[in-house]
This record gives C-alpha cells, structure tokens and sequence, in this order.
C-alpha cells in the first residue's frame, strides 16, 4: 500500500521542529571541534600555528574547538591533512544519541549535563603532556621498554 504523500508545508514544518534555535552550538559541530582541538594539542601546534596553515586567525580556530562554528566539508579536509588525521577521526567517539537529528536537538537543548561523567582522559593537559614527552623519546627501544613499563605499572596497581 502505498504512503500518503506528504505535502510540502507539513515537510517543512516537520524539519522546522527538529532545529536547535538560533546562538545553539550542534553538539556534533562541539564534538568534531573538540576533536579538532585533542589531535591540535597531541601535535603541539598552538590554535595560531593551526590557523596560520589553515589561513585563518586563532580566533576562528577557537569557535571550530568550542563549536560555536561550523566546519564545512573542505576546511575538514583540508585540517585532516593539516593534522595528519582521516576525517572520521573528528567523528570518533561520538555519542550514540548524536547520530539522530531528534538527539542533536536533544543534547543541544540541555541546559547542563544530567549525571556527572568522567572527562575525556585523552583530552586531559596531563596525558597529553605525556604522549607529547612519549614521543619526543628519540630511541624506539627505550621507547618500547617505556611503554611496557607504564603497562605493567597499571596492571600491578589495578589488581591484575
């Protein structure tokens, strides 16, 4: 059987409702930027280095990080190039209720987070201070032979 059809109107106003109003960042657009920023930082590039190879000023290099602006699709491409990253990389990780436009409005409308969740280690100063001295570790043996020692370490204090 086949489907009503739906008349333009009732489509429109349909997609008008699933809009976050006006001065709402997109939670998708804060979670690639703050992809954006995890990979700026594991680099070691300053938003000033970033935006300077990318043509922009830091300013518009921190409303990308915070999400406030959109990235569109070839300034993606060329940052995932910048950065040395594929593109799903700024799309990693993302939170199963932001795959659904009724999700994005969702999230976007919140006006705090509902439970208390533990930050992104990885976007922690700490860790990325210590991936950066990682591989400022010039010699790959004592690279590795620090990398099994950190291993065991969290194994011995974990109870494994």
């Amino acid at each position: 059987m086949k489907k009503p059809a739906i008349s333009h109107t009732a489509k429109k106003r349909r997609m008008k409702k699933r809009r976050l109003p006006p001065g709402v960042p997109n939670p998708v657009d804060i979670h690639v930027g703050g992809r954006v920023r995890l990979r700026r930082t594991l680099l070691g590039l300053s938003q000033e280095k970033l935006g300077d190879a990318v043509g922009l000023t830091f300013q518009q290099i921190q409303k990308y990080e915070r999400g406030a602006n959109r990235i569109g699709a070839s300034r993606l491409f060329q940052l995932s190039r910048i950065l040395d990253v594929p593109i799903s990389f700024f799309f990693d990780d993302i939170p199963a209720g932001l795959r659904t436009t009724e999700g994005q409005v969702a999230m976007g409308l919140r006006e705090q987070e509902q439970r208390t969740i533990e930050p992104d280690p990885l976007a922690r100063r700490e860790t990325l201070e210590l991936v950066r001295a990682y591989y400022r570790i010039s010699d790959p043996k004592v690279r590795k032979r620090l990398f099994e020692l950190t291993k065991s370490l969290a194994n011995t204090s974990s109870g494994k």
